[in-house]
């Protein structure tokens, strides 16, 4: 990979992250005073929809320094290690916490009238469609493994044939 590739992805990475950390610091506390003039009906989804979207968050800032981690390995050759899982397998994790997390939306929302059920479908497929992201980051982790095996035959084979040499 390429410095200016590298450089690229980690500047998209610093800004997500930044602009995260303002979601936190600054949209979620706004976020919660504009629930607190809420109807009686619905005041009550104010701390679950505020404690799923804090949680979300954190999800996509796990995944975000993984990736940067992941870069990381990338850029000094190291990706095809067995220390790259680690973080693969973070990335998986916090993939399927924001699935979930969309699906305890969906919940918190179902009961009552103050969301249309079809709203809450919505959500249900955007959780699905989340999953799925985790799924291709799984096939993915396969791809990483095969590629872990390789390196080592090839090393294993070029250690051979130096000493046949």
């Amino acid at each position: 990979m390429g410095k200016l590739t590298v450089l690229a992805l980690r500047a998209v990475l610093v800004a997500l992250l930044a602009g995260s950390v303002f979601v936190q610091a600054v949209m979620v506390p706004l976020l919660a005073s504009d629930m607190e003039g809420l109807d009686p009906d619905v005041a009550h989804l104010r701390t679950p929809v505020l404690v799923i979207t804090v949680l979300g968050i954190v999800a996509a800032q796990v995944v975000l320094v993984s990736v940067w981690r992941l870069v990381t390995m990338v850029r000094r050759g190291t990706v095809f290690s067995h220390a790259a899982f680690r973080y693969v397998h973070i990335v998986i994790g916090a993939i399927v916490a924001a699935a979930l997390l969309v699906f305890a939306f969906g919940v918190v929302l179902a009961p009552g009238e103050a969301v249309a059920p079809g709203v809450v479908l919505l959500i249900g497929g955007v959780g699905v469609a989340v999953l799925g992201v985790a799924l291709i980051v799984l096939v993915l982790r396969m791809l990483l493994a095969q590629a872990v095996a390789r390196d080592a035959e090839a090393a294993q084979m070029k250690a051979e044939l130096d000493e046949v040499i």
